[in-house]
């Protein structure tokens, strides 16, 4: 279904289960998303979206560091392929996303990268750089030397509505209507979702472990991280990545979530991006 229909079906689902009023103020909550899966032929990928492979920059764009040291390209996400189902989410013409990181865990890493870490920790922007790229004049670029590459996996991306974590601060202060309980009210989202039987069926669903835009989801049940003394509830999610076969994240795998102020997302400023790491 195209992104108006199923809006349409999903506030019909919920309606149904939590009553109009409280479908309403549940169904403002739900953000465009895809589920990303490896395709599985040609005709399935997200145009060039992909985990790993080369960064697709424009010419002349200097590879992003960290104190002079080269982060890895991580993954691409073509906005210009998700555009239909994303509004005005991004700008237009926003093409291309190059996510970057510094490689710590890979097979390929650097030593000297441990000491980056140790010195920024995972949370810290050096780390990491989020540099778009209009479709049209980007091309494959090779990386510099002690910057890892990892074998590409082209993305199938599924549309579809997705909703705060249990834990996010989007739910503080939600009104969950003059029946529910104190415990209800103190976990607005677990409320909800109790109620809304069957859903996983919900209309939009997204089930994946990697998300681009949408939500981000914590597996491990912590709270969403951006710069200490921010809110949260005014960053919008970029992509979470799980780990992968050659690239993990904090040693015993977890994900990485990049968000970005929402101000910046409107006016394009990619170098606002910040990573938020999940770890176990």
């Amino acid at each position: 279904m195209d992104p108006e229909s199923t809006l349409s079906a999903l506030r019909d689902f919920s309606a149904e289960r939590l009553g109009p009023e409280l479908a309403a103020r549940f169904v403002r909550l739900a953000r465009p998303g895809f589920a990303l899966t490896e395709a599985e032929g040609p005709g399935e990928t997200a145009g060039h979206s992909r985990f790993g492979g080369r960064a697709m920059l424009e010419p002349g764009t200097p590879w992003p560091t960290c104190d002079g040291f080269p982060l890895s390209l991580i993954a691409v996400l073509d906005t210009d392929a998700l555009a239909p189902w994303l509004g005005d989410v991004l700008p237009a013409g926003t093409g291309l996303l190059n996510f970057f990181f510094l490689d710590t865990e890979s097979e390929q890493h650097d030593p000297v990268s441990y000491d980056l870490m140790y010195k920024y920790g995972h949370y810290e922007v050096e780390v990491s750089s989020v540099i778009a790229a209009r479709s049209a004049h980007a091309v494959e670029t090779s990386p510099p030397v002690r910057s890892s590459v990892f074998d590409p996996v082209p993305w199938a991306a599924t549309p579809g509505f997705a909703f705060p974590d249990t834990w996010d601060p989007a739910w503080n202060g939600f009104d969950v209507g003059p029946d529910a309980d104190d415990m209800a009210r103190a976990m607005p989202g677990d409320y909800v979702e109790n109620r809304l039987t069957e859903w996983s069926q919900r209309p939009g669903a997204l089930d994946s472990e990697d998300i681009a835009f949408g939500w981000p989801q914590f597996p491990t049940g912590s709270s969403p991280m951006v710069p200490f003394g921010k809110d949260p509830t005014h960053y919008h999610h970029l992509l979470q990545l799980s780990s992968h076969d050659e690239w993990a994240i904090g040693g015993d795998g977890g994900w990485m979530h990049w968000a970005i102020p929402t101000d910046a997302l409107r006016t394009g400023d990619f170098g606002q991006a910040v990573p938020t790491p999940d770890i176990w």
